[in-house]
């Protein structure tokens, strides 16, 4: 019997004695929380390298290696990486690459596969790692132990942090990059802490970090949020999104983008309430129950010290996300980003941020129909609400995505 595809590509196996001397790239998705975590791995003997190339070049290349009815943002991962092992920068029988997965029903399950795939061809001694911590793919050498996840928490709430006092200082900052320098000086620091083990003083990190973003000379006005919703990658990708934060703040609008702990959170209970929806109780439901009420207390702690600090707003409580979500549909639709995008609307609408834009890859079915498929029924609880959807694939210009998003910004509301 003939081998299927899948079977003859042949997979090339990170090994121990590769972390001394192998770089393993990583695609760009957030680049503050992406950082932080390459800092953690470096502790672990782990040499990492952010890739952050947004050249035409990565479409092209996505579009050679993937199928064009494929996801965006598989296009757009695997295009990154084999634009990296053909520049010529990286010794291709030393590198690896790192790609993370949620699984789920989403073709973002199949990453991993297309990835491998297409490096079968010209690069099959590159080795493909994958972050995932719902078995989709294991490694000796590459193990998520409890203590790097329990860190890989931190991460996310710190990259959280910094990134939302980075978007609420930047539009008003009076010295030109003073906003950016303290992001680096804050991101280099973290990086050490994680290193000698201080990350977990937490209460006192939050407070010195919102004490320096506090102190920075910022212009007092008020100019409008734009708050950003949509597709986990693309909402948060400058490569994605063709920098939509950046086309924004030079607009002169307040960029709003929710943080990672809101995904992490929604993958948590998720899981968890399959117990309540299906009757399902064993071991991964409870871990899941006890996971997020972990991570949960960590988000309250967060807001808790924002809120006595007083000059920024916190995140919403997931909480308060849930119950947003109840009112419009079930939390049993969580293909993709499911009831989280419909949840962030509503909680932006109601908190006064008023523009919301949508970012979606063109034929992602889950979310057209969680975020754009409900902005109708937003608007009608919420007038005020000013929201639009932007499609982003292979095909779709910048200067056409900016325009329909100048559009709807000229109707910008404070």
């Amino acid at each position: 019997m003939e081998k299927s595809k899948s079977q003859r590509v042949n997979i090339t196996t990170f090994t121990e004695e590769m972390k001394k001397d192998y770089t393993i790239l990583v695609p760009d998705m957030l680049p503050i929380h992406f950082k932080l975590i390459i800092a953690i791995f470096k502790k672990y003997g782990y040499k990492m390298e952010l890739l952050q190339t947004n050249s035409r070049n990565v479409v092209d290349e996505g579009l050679k290696n993937v199928h064009n009815d494929t996801c965006y943002p598989a296009l757009l991962v695997i295009g990154q990486f084999m634009d990296a092992l053909k520049s010529g920068k990286y010794d291709v029988n030393k590198t690896a690459l790192l790609i993370s997965q949620t699984g789920g029903g989403c073709r973002a399950s199949n990453y991993l596969h297309l990835l491998r795939k297409a490096l079968s061809n010209e690069f099959p001694q590159v080795p493909v790692l994958s972050l995932n911590f719902s078995g989709l793919d294991k490694n000796p050498a590459f193990e998520i132990t409890p203590a790097i996840a329990l860190k890989l928490v931190y991460a996310v709430v710190y990259g959280d942090l910094l990134m939302s006092l980075y978007y609420q200082c930047k539009p008003y900052e009076k010295k030109k990059n003073a906003t950016d320098n303290l992001l680096a000086r804050w991101e280099h620091r973290l990086g050490k802490l994680f290193d000698d083990g201080r990350y977990t003083k937490t209460t006192s990190i939050y407070k010195a970090i919102l004490k320096d973003f506090g102190n920075l000379e910022r212009e007092q006005v008020k100019k409008p949020k734009v708050g950003i919703v949509g597709e986990i990658y693309v909402k948060y990708s400058p490569l994605a999104n063709n920098q939509l934060c950046d086309f924004l703040l030079a607009e002169g609008y307040e960029p709003n983008v929710p943080g990672l702990l809101d995904f992490v959170l929604y993958c948590a209970i998720n899981g968890a309430n399959d117990k309540a929806l299906y009757g399902e109780r064993n071991k991964t439901t409870f871990l899941y129950s006890i996971g997020y009420d972990v991570l949960y207390k960590f988000q309250k702690n967060l807001i808790k010290i924002i809120k006595e600090h007083g000059q920024f707003e916190p995140p919403h409580d997931f909480e308060h996300l849930r119950a947003a979500a109840d009112k419009y549909m079930s939390q049993g639709v969580k293909m993709g980003e499911g009831w989280l995008i419909t949840a962030e609307m509503v909680a932006l609408a109601e908190s006064g941020t008023k523009n919301i834009i949508c970012t979606q890859p063109f034929g992602c079915l889950p979310n057209h129909i969680v975020a754009k498929g409900m902005s109708r029924v937003i608007k009608e609880a919420y007038p005020d609400a000013n929201i639009t959807a932007i499609d982003y694939d292979p095909g779709a210009t910048r200067v056409n995505q900016e325009n329909r998003i100048k559009l709807m910004l000229a109707n910008a509301k404070l």
